[in-house]
């Protein structure tokens, strides 16, 4: 089976299907450290110039402030688990061929955000930091040593008269052609002929993360309380215009699965109440999800980090068909998972940080994996971007050994 027809079949828990072989991502550092230590160098990352979509180009001006020759140390450079094109980031292509990994799931390049764009404007820049406006009008600061992903500074929507004037200016129901790429069509023929998962969505659409991209996270959590209504309309506005968006996009090509990135956890558990989730957050995935299943989409996955297991019943509740990446280390246990929530399709699980301990370690964090993928609908991948702690031996080693696991299910049936 090629990559997308492993993908489906996993998905809908055919337990003889091979799941993809993939990894969530790396960072730049720990690429550039494993091409020192022994990794092949055929191709490598390519950071994207070309600004065309926020879906696809959300810090470009920051990943492309600076020329150099090797990779910024905290980019994230995509291997399949996540979906590409997002944030900005280069694909990886040594890895993948040399443990024969998969092809990587790719997201649909379709403007989700505002159209127009905002123009990006450069507000200062010297040697330590790079301040501008992104495309999404928010104001951010790279910093150019640790280069990692620019933080918010200023966000577009700050009150009711802010979101009334973007909402007039820049959602433009009547426009929904004008948000595709300029080589619309060529990528139409490739998501057609595609032996890949195709993806609609991504960073940053979500019923929470889109609202913490464009106001930040103060005004946001003080909104809910003090201004609700302005909530209701923001998010009752882009779910109608996601909606309006699928629905030309399913014009012209139709897709395996959509992504909804939240990102609402942290390592104690989620950044709001079950109850703020359930007002302000449920509702909408019910009518976006009902939407996406009347169109024959039934894998519809979701991505946040650090401890969810609480708030699982509410995206549930919501139409959520499956979630990753289960961060070991904030207490999500696949295998807990997996018996509390025997329906729902998982990627991801494995402890990353763990994989620089070496191979005793390494076996031991294996041994869910292979409960775990018996029961079908489940990827194993590292739970988020491997860390530049993680030496070129020890991934050899950990990699190979999942292969054999994945290579596994095969053989035994």
């Amino acid at each position: 089976m090629n990559t997308r027809e492993k993908f489906l079949e996993v998905m809908h828990f055919n337990k003889k299907a091979t799941p993809p072989k993939w990894e969530f991502g790396y960072w730049g550092e720990t690429i550039d450290n494993w091409y020192s230590e022994g990794l092949p160098k055929k191709i490598y990352p390519h950071i994207p110039k070309k600004v065309t979509t926020p879906t696809a180009s959300l810090f470009t001006p920051a990943w492309t402030c600076q020329e150099k020759k090797s990779l910024p140390k905290g980019i994230p450079v995509m291997s399949g688990g996540l979906y590409w094109p997002t944030h900005g980031t280069p694909l990886d292509d040594d890895i993948r061929e040399f443990f024969g990994m998969d092809k990587c799931q790719i997201l649909v390049n379709v403007n989700l955000l505002f159209h127009p764009m905002f123009e990006v404007e450069v507000i200062h820049e010297d040697q330590e930091s790079f301040t501008y406006i992104d495309i999404d009008g928010v104001k951010r600061m790279f910093l150019k040593d640790q280069a990692t992903i620019p933080a918010g500074m200023e966000w577009p929507i700050k009150d009711r008269k802010s979101w009334e004037r973007l909402k007039e200016e820049r959602i433009n129901f009547n426009q929904i052609r004008g948000r595709f790429p300029k080589n619309w069509d060529k990528l139409v023929e490739i998501y057609r002929n595609r032996d890949f998962p195709l993806a609609l969505g991504g960073y940053p659409q979500g019923f929470f993360c889109t609202l913490a991209t464009l106001m930040g996270f103060e005004t946001l959590f003080l909104s809910y309380y003090d201004d609700p209504a302005l909530i209701h309309d923001i998010i009752g506005t882009f779910t109608d215009l996601w909606i309006a968006i699928y629905s030309e996009v399913f014009q012209y090509v139709r897709v395996d699965h959509v992504q909804i990135c939240e990102d609402i956890s942290y390592g104690k558990g989620s950044m709001v109440s079950p109850g703020v989730i359930k007002e302000f957050m449920v509702p909408y995935y019910k009518k976006f999800t009902d939407f996406l299943k009347s169109e024959g989409i039934d894998i519809i996955l979701l991505d946040t980090d650090g401890d969810c297991m609480d708030i699982i019943p509410l995206f549930l509740e919501g139409g959520i068909t499956g979630m990753y990446p289960f961060e070991w280390h904030c207490g999500m246990d696949i295998l807990k998972v997996r018996s509390k929530y025997p329906e729902l399709q998982m990627l991801g699980g494995i402890p990353k940080g763990e994989i620089c301990l070496g191979k005793k370690r390494i076996d031991e964090i294996l041994k869910p994996v292979q409960e775990v993928i018996k029961t079908g609908g489940y990827i194993p991948f590292g739970d988020h971007f491997i860390l530049p702690t993680v030496n070129w031996d020890n991934f050899n080693y950990y990699r190979n050994k999942l292969n054999d696991i994945i290579d596994s299910i095969t053989i035994g049936f």
